[in-house]
């Protein structure tokens, strides 16, 4: 049955081209003569009842931009089936038949439990620069993150290299170690440690400082926060090579920014085909990449399932290292 009306939330983490997604979503349904509300700040919003009608003018001057227009923020009381009653409700009494749900993992999670209980129905749309959710190689935001990774690398570079340091270059990913990666070989580090591969620092310790003692001017060792505490593990560095070292923890910079032409691209398409989707009726689904393609995987086994990193990366940074 063709819907007359249906939401989009941003939720989780935010990430460089969830408004490009948001804004597709928005003038796709409006291109089909269907009414879109917008939810602000993520679940949070949806039990305190903060959903507004939007326009193709709320949707303006956005795809440039980073963050998300419709916020986001953490609801303990979502997590609970009476505060996602409380959810559904504000949805309902408004006339809204579907929801597109743009985040991470905990975000997909959240609506699966949402539409098992309420039977409402859900699209999502992967929107997180860690690039871990399962059945997809690529995720909203992660093409702007891990080049913004590899900006700072190049300026590290320089400076590492002026006085013959060691630069570790701490970045995101607590369970993934795909921004490392990617970042790390684009960026010619040394060593990438991330949290899905065992390092030995004794060893890689003794290999920085033959390298040193045979004239190496400089190392980058990017260390993906799930990995260890690049903080920490500088001071073992320095202390073990005797090699001057210094950290540079990343954090939130790397959420930031205008979405590169690839995120605002892939956002747009998959926000098109998730309007189109939850207004023909289909629930249940995620869309997302593989292999340049856009594929829809069934929402239950995107947040059921654990996303491996690629072993061909892994060695691929093991022999340019």
């Amino acid at each position: 049955m063709i819907k007359k009306a249906i939401a989009v939330m941003t939720s989780g983490g935010d990430s460089p081209g969830m408004n490009a997604a948001a804004r597709a979503v928005v003038r796709t349904a409006l291109y089909e003569g269907v009414k879109v509300y917008g939810i602000n700040n993520g679940y949070a919003g949806m039990i305190s009842d903060d959903i507004v009608p939007l326009t193709s003018r709320s949707v303006s001057d956005l795809i440039q931009r980073g963050g998300t227009f419709l916020g986001t923020a953490r609801s303990m009381e979502f997590k609970t089936p009476e505060g996602r009653k409380k959810g559904y409700d504000n949805l309902v009494k408004r006339g809204i038949e579907g929801l597109v749900i743009i985040g991470g993992d905990g975000s997909l999670t959240g609506g699966s439990l949402l539409s098992k209980e309420t039977g409402l129905p859900i699209v999502g749309l992967p929107g997180t620069i860690d690039n871990d959710v399962w059945g997809m190689d690529y995720t909203i935001g992660c093409d702007t993150a891990a080049n913004t990774i590899v900006d700072a690398i190049n300026k590290l570079r320089d400076t590492a290299s002026a006085h013959r340091r060691i630069m570790l270059v701490e970045v995101m990913g607590r369970n993934s170690g795909w921004l490392a990666m990617m970042a790390g070989i684009a960026g010619g580090a040394e060593y990438v440690l991330v949290p899905e591969v065992k390092y030995d620092l004794d060893d890689m310790c003794h290999e920085l400082k033959a390298m040193y003692d045979a004239g190496k001017r400089y190392s980058i060792i990017v260390v993906a926060e799930g990995a260890a505490s690049a903080v920490g593990l500088g001071k073992i560095v320095e202390e073990k090579t005797g090699i001057d070292t210094r950290v540079s923890v990343l954090g939130h910079i790397q959420r930031g920014g205008s979405p590169t032409v690839e995120d605002r691209m892939k956002a747009s398409m998959l926000g098109e085909k998730a309007a189109l989707a939850i207004i023909s009726g289909a629930t249940n689904i995620v869309f997302g990449f593989n292999e340049g393609k856009v594929v829809s995987v069934n929402l239950f086994d995107a947040v059921n399932n654990k996303k491996t990193l690629d072993p061909e990366l892994v060695r691929l940074a093991r022999v340019l290292a």
